[in-house]
């Protein structure tokens, strides 16, 4: 057996050689084995070469190791790990320097547990706010998505820890995740849903970036050449391994030649043997299936330098490190008369289950066994609060409507009299998860009655909000105060309590806009879309770059957020008033601290200009910065701007362009707030630019209206026909198709029966598992279905279900009774 063992002193260049000189020792069997894993978490060894099986799990926002239990949706048990806020509530915090320390921890703790790689973080856009796994994404603004993931990879892969980034691209749903189409413009797709990804790549590195289950204008992401190397390793630079999302290979083979290294997890070898065939008849080149060959062994190589026996970690500190992250990155949203922070020897109540049952993170492949968990009730106490508390409802759906008249009374009669309430409210656990998505923005209701009526007998009244989304507020105009914990981690207990109380004063500010109701958002028309397609008629207009351009009125915007202390603006500076395109300028200002108490301020700069040919938003994030500021101190910021970040993508030149012209730069405290502004003039060459004042006017107009995109001006901006999408599915069946495609025919409602009694015989008893199995399994293309069997069902015997579906009962009985 050869010996690599020693890698710790080899260089990436010397690490690359390495995997280079194996591969070319392996057989052909042996490179199609290292295309996909061993089993759920496991990449292949080769023990006659020295490569050693190597360990990747589930994140973001802690580790999911699995040891006796081999699931990807969160349902088995895992070893306990710290659960740190998730990705909704962490970009809150707008802080780099706390996502690389969070990643950093996280690394530590992948060392500690054998694991070589973490799955995460997650760079989608939040196009919607009924994705049902918003809460796993940053933002609706590409560049603060870039920036945070950057940092977080940035940290863990500070511990020799590769990172995954996810789930490339355009994954903004749940609902027929592994099939559907999403259609969008070339712009859209490069300026909207490719830049978080471009920035986290190009300053994070990631080891690894991980292909998302769906279509992209009509090709596999996972078979998509343009996508995984035109793009990604082409024009980024990428260097690392892509990895496909678990059970995301549509054609293997496809997928070699696209760019796809990995496929995960393992599944008995059903596609090596396809690899292996392809090589041989002539279809797959060799050359092309030792690249992705040794992609692979250098993930492996790059793992073993890093590798430690009996490495540890500071649980305790990383706990600590978990309350941190939520005290910077809860919003205050509102505090009228300074009702926060409160005092101890007030006179309270606490309403609302959650106080006691923290909703701290959200379903599915990302859940954590959590390390230490905390709950806001025992923390108000524990710092001597005295007080009545009331359920106020119930979190069992099987409880809630019965019990919600009775709950509420007795939330009432505690609440009355005293000197001010806190409710705990929010999305209970089976409201937001992977693999389905929510179908309304609304609170449960029985939460929505309990805060109107505890307004009604006590005006002072203050709204905890737990949920990885925004929610409908409709009592929002008579709370005096909400402080939105999102979804904090474990620590959020203790997090809720040093703020309600002004141990610690609130930084954080909303990473997304909150709209008023959900026909507001600008893809209520469009999503989740048809059967097999979605559209994304909106284009680049995505959260405020839409509700600006649109002058719609929002509940909160992006950026709000306040605090126990005040913040002044003054004496903007440009380094220039006139420069090229491309060219970088740095701008400076004075912010102070006009209050009493020591506190952080984000600041943001904006950039803006006017629509020409092309459409443009408002203005749009170029920067942000997070300070500290002492009561009294004042502080100078200077920050670099690149000005191609004022620019878009130019689709006639394939790169990004900004014509010459006069741009504003605007600084403050979030998008509704900016006390500073100056302009600048810049000077680009001419080049052609996309006109599609014509033929699609109305992205230059946008209504106030709910959002409506004619076919033909969508067509236009799309460049080609739209393809149809919401056709019911008709024989012949093949295997694109799902169980939900086929469940009125005879052979489908026995795959339903068989499938309800499987997952009903294996639930675990959580509302929000099941839901997510139910949606998994019958949204599932059969080609998937058959891949992740574990060999349960082959091809043969789904093409003998398919026939009998297509009306071939015999011949279809015929390949399933064969051997």
């Amino acid at each position: 057996m050869e010996n690599i063992s020693d890698l710790s002193l080899l260089s990436d260049e010397q690490i690359v050689a390495k995997a280079k000189d194996l591969v070319k020792k392996m057989t052909l069997e042996e490179k199609a084995s290292l295309c996909s894993g061993e089993n759920m978490w496991c990449l292949k060894s080769i023990e006659r070469l020295g490569i050693p099986q190597v360990m990747v799990t589930d994140g973001p926002h802690g580790l999911r190791k699995q040891e006796d239990s081999m699931d990807n949706l969160g349902i088995g048990e895992s070893v306990p790990a710290v659960c740190y806020p998730t990705a909704s509530a962490l970009a809150c915090s707008f802080d780099k320097d706390l996502a690389y320390e969070v990643g950093k921890a996280l690394g530590e703790e992948c060392l500690k547990e054998g694991v070589s790689v973490l799955l995460g973080p997650g760079a989608n856009q939040k196009r919607s706010p009924l994705c049902g796994r918003n809460f796993e994404y940053f933002s609706e603004d590409p560049l603060l998505t870039g920036e945070i993931a950057a940092a977080m990879i940035q940290g863990v892969q500070s511990q020799g820890v590769g990172t995954s980034l996810k789930h490339f691209a355009v994954n903004n749903q749940e609902r027929r995740r592994m099939s559907i189409d999403a259609i969008v413009d070339e712009r859209a797709f490069r300026d909207t849903y490719l830049r978080g990804f471009e920035i986290a790549v190009k300053k994070g590195k990631p080891w690894t970036v991980m292909c998302a289950y769906n279509k992209v204008n009509g090709t596999y992401c996972s078979e998509n050449t343009y996508l995984l190397t035109d793009i990604l390793r082409d024009e980024w630079g990428f260097k690392g391994l892509v990895v496909s999302d678990w059970g995301a290979t549509n054609n293997r083979v496809w997928g070699i030649k696209a760019g796809l290294d990995l496929e995960m997890p393992g599944n008995n070898g059903y596609n090596d043997k396809k690899v292996i065939a392809a090589v041989q008849d002539k279809t797959l080149a060799e050359d092309e299936l030792d690249l992705v060959v040794e992609r692979v062994v250098e993930l492996i190589l790059k793992s073993m330098q890093a590798r430690k026996v009996d490495a540890s970690c500071d649980m305790d500190a990383h706990h600590q490190l978990a309350i941190k992250a939520e005290r910077e990155a809860a919003v205050l949203l509102k505090n009228v008369d300074n009702i926060l922070p409160g005092l101890i020897s007030q006179n309270i109540a606490v309403i609302g289950e959650l106080a006691k049952k923290p909703r701290y993170q959200g379903a599915g492949s990302s859940k954590i066994n959590p390390y230490r968990l905390t709950n806001a009730w025992d923390a108000l106490v524990s710092n001597g609060l005295k007080g009545d508390y009331a359920a106020g409802y119930s979190l069992n759906k099987d409880k809630q409507e019965a019990e919600a008249e009775t709950l509420i009374e007795e939330a009432c009669r505690v609440s009355k009299d005293k000197d001010i309430v806190y409710i705990f409210a929010g999305l209970p656990d089976g409201y937001e998860s992977e693999a389905f998505d929510r179908k309304e923005m609304s609170m449960p209701d029985e939460q929505n009655k309990l805060i109107e009526a505890i307004c009604k007998v006590n005006p002072n009244v203050v709204v905890i909000l737990s949920c990885g989304s925004p929610i409908e507020l409709p009592w929002e105009n008579k709370v005096k105060g909400i402080l939105l914990a999102y979804l904090g981690g474990e620590g959020s207990g203790v997090a809720i309590a040093d703020l309600i109380l002004g141990k610690e004063v609130p930084s954080g500010k909303l990473a997304e806009t909150w709209p008023i109701s959900l026909k507001d958002n600008p893809s209520y028309n469009y999503f989740p879309g048809g059967r097999t397609t979605v559209e994304y008629r909106e284009s680049i207009y995505v959260g405020y770059r839409y509700y600006e351009k649109a002058k719609k009125p929002v509940l909160y915007p992006f950026g709000h957020g306040l605090s126990y202390t005040s913040f002044e603006y003054s004496d903007l500076k440009l380094s220039s008033s006139e420069c090229e395109f491309g060219e970088v300028i740095e701008l400076s200002f004075k912010v102070k601290n006009t209050g009493e108490l020591e506190g952080k301020e984000t600041t943001f700069v904006f950039v803006s200009s006017q629509d020409g040919k092309v459409f443009v938003p408002v203005k749009e994030l170029c920067a942000f910065e997070k300070i500290t500021l002492k009561p009294g101190e004042e502080k100078d910021i200077s920050i670099k701007l690149d000005t191609e970040q004022f620019g878009y993508y130019n689709t006639m030149i394939k790169k990004r362009y900004a014509p010459s012209g006069e741009y504003g730069i605007h600084v403050g405290s979030g998008t509704a707030s900016l006390s500073l502004r100056d302009t600048i003039k810049l000077i680009s060459p001419d080049m052609p630019q996309p006109d599609y004042s014509s033929s699609a006017p109305s992205y230059y107009n946008l209504s106030a209206d709910i959002l409506s995109i004619a076919d033909e001006e969508f067509a236009s901006l799309y460049g080609k026909e739209l393809p149809a999408g919401n056709e019911p599915a008709m024989p012949p069946y093949d295997f694109n198709n799902c169980i939900m495609d086929v469940k009125h025919t005879f052979v489908g409602k026995i795959l339903v029966r068989t499938m309800k009694k499987m997952i009903k015989k294996n639930s675990v008893g959580a509302q929000d598992d099941d839901a997510m199995i139910y949606a998994m399994i019958f949204e599932m293309p059969f080609h998937f279905l058959v891949a992740m069997s574990g060999g349960m069902l082959s091809d043969r015997m789904m093409s003998g279900l398919l026939d009998m579906m297509n009306g071939h009962f015999f011949k279809g009985v015929g390949k399933l009774l064969k051997k």
